[in-house]
């Protein structure tokens, strides 16, 4: 079973094929020469049947009173393959053809007004009989006429020898033939083999050669190729992520050393040394903030956090993110307007989505100009439950939508990290909708900034609501 797993395909293919032709084969033959062997044994009952008619129709008393057959069959050229005898009805040979063999004698008993065929071996050949009862000169006698089948058995092996000769023949042939098109129909998978081995993590730009993308094997390197395209996505953004986590980390370590080797430099006041661990903090507090978010996003990436979904008011989850993030906007001068729709009931996890509002809303503040408002709606349309975050920011231009999503991305790098933060928050927003079932995309609001759209399917109010949705209480519609 070993050897047999480890055989190339070619060489099963060609043995499966080969196995399945002899068993046809064998069936195939075994049929014919049954159906050949009946049509020749039916011909020769036909003729021992027309040589009974004609013996009976020369029956004839002889002076002795005994039945006999009229007639010399000496004298016929193919008498020496066929006989005939008289037999009485009490047991007594009447007449017997000069060429006849000694068959073995008839069992009176058992003969009938029914023609019985038989085989029969005498004297080393083979003889076909047919016997029967008639009537001649008034007195029932049996007939049995012969012929020798010695000729038929004799066509039938040469049957036989030629099947049994030819099968194997026949088979060998045709399993080469099965191997050598197997072989040319596999030739094209190692061709995409040798150019696969050649693709390596620093070649993932190439593809692989497609001639024909309707067959088989062209599918297969289309679906290669496609597999290719991803890894080469995943490992880019690898690299980029790698090198944004670097800087990141990077930056504030930086600002802790030489916080520390400015304070080190020469004796400081006591003001002097708190303003300093002050500093330092703050860069302990980013790390540790960098540091928690990537862990969260790497736990959500393994499926390690768990989801506890349940009947979500998604208009009453925005009232509450919004009254949560209101002190930003007031900073800001900002104005948050909500219209939402009342019964928009989603299935998610209410932590998980309430982060990703969150992310998405606190973005909105971050990026619009002072005194400019910001607009959330909630509405059902078609079966999907729709939260949209507007704002009149700078917005996002479409060469950036794909990337807008992605961990550490930010659009203007030149943004301070204070304003900018790490580029991570729209990434926690787009794992917290995955995660739900929903989707979220960016596009062009209705006069500038830009427009953030959270889409899940939607159901029907439940009769009864959580007690979290009873404790919580509606904020208005205008913060």
């Amino acid at each position: 079973m070993t050897r047999w797993s480890t055989a190339s395909i070619r060489v099963r293919l060609t043995s499966w094929y080969s196995v399945v032709l002899a068993l046809m084969l064998v069936v195939y033959a075994t049929a014919t020469f049954l159906a050949v062997r009946h049509e020749f044994y039916e011909q020769f009952d036909d003729q021992l049947h027309d040589d009974f008619e004609t013996a009976e129709g020369r029956l004839v008393q002889g002076p002795d009173g005994r039945i006999a057959i009229a007639g010399d069959q000496h004298h016929d050229p193919d008498a020496d393959d066929r006989g005939a005898e008289v037999w009485s009805t009490s047991g007594e040979l009447t007449y017997r053809s000069d060429p006849t063999p000694a068959l073995p004698p008839i069992v009176p008993a058992a003969a009938s007004n029914a023609y019985r065929y038989e085989s029969i071996e005498a004297g080393g050949h083979h003889w076909r009989t047919l016997t029967a009862v008639t009537l001649a000169g008034g007195r029932s006698v049996v007939v049995r006429v012969s012929r020798s089948e010695d000729r038929l058995r004799a066509q039938l092996w040469e049957i036989v020898v030629v099947l049994v000769l030819g099968l194997p023949l026949i088979v060998a042939l045709a399993g080469v033939g099965g191997y050598v098109l197997a072989r040319r129909a596999l030739t094209p998978i190692d061709h995409l083999a040798s150019e696969a081995r050649r693709i390596t993590a620093d070649r993932l730009h190439e593809r692989l050669s497609v001639p024909n993308q309707h067959d088989e094997i062209g599918r297969l390197a289309s679906v290669i190729n496609e597999t290719f395209g991803r890894l080469e996505a995943s490992f880019d953004q690898l690299r980029r992520f790698t090198a944004d986590a670097s800087h990141e980390l990077r930056t504030p370590l930086a600002v802790i050393r030489g916080t520390g080797e400015l304070a080190l430099s020469k004796a400081r006041t006591v003001n002097e040394l708190k303003e300093a661990m002050s500093s330092v903090l703050e860069e302990v507090d980013r790390l540790t903030t960098l540091v928690e978010t990537l862990l969260r996003l790497s736990h959500g990436d393994a499926g390690t956090i768990r989801i506890s979904p349940e009947a979500v008011d998604l208009s009453r989850l925005a009232r509450d993110v919004v009254g949560s993030l209101v002190i930003l906007a007031e900073d800001q001068n900002q104005r948050i307007v909500i219209d939402a729709s009342d019964g928009v009931f989603v299935t998610a996890d209410r932590l998980v989505l309430r982060e990703a509002i969150t992310n998405v809303v606190d973005n909105a503040i971050k990026y619009s100009p002072r005194g400019a408002p910001i607009t959330i709606r909630v509405a059902v349309e078609r079966q999907e439950a729709v939260l949209t975050v507007a704002d009149e920011g700078p917005g996002v231009p479409a060469e950036h939508r794909e990337r807008i999503f992605d961990r550490f991305f930010r659009i203007d790098e030149a943004r301070s990290r204070e304003d900018g933060g790490a580029g991570l928050g729209l990434a926690i927003a787009k794992w917290a909708v995955d995660v739900n079932g929903g989707q979220i995309t960016v596009g062009d609001a209705a006069t500038r900034g830009a427009t953030f759209r959270i889409s899940m399917p939607a159901i029907q109010q439940p009769k009864t609501t959580t007690v979290h949705e009873q404790a919580t209480q509606a904020m208005g519609g205008h913060v």
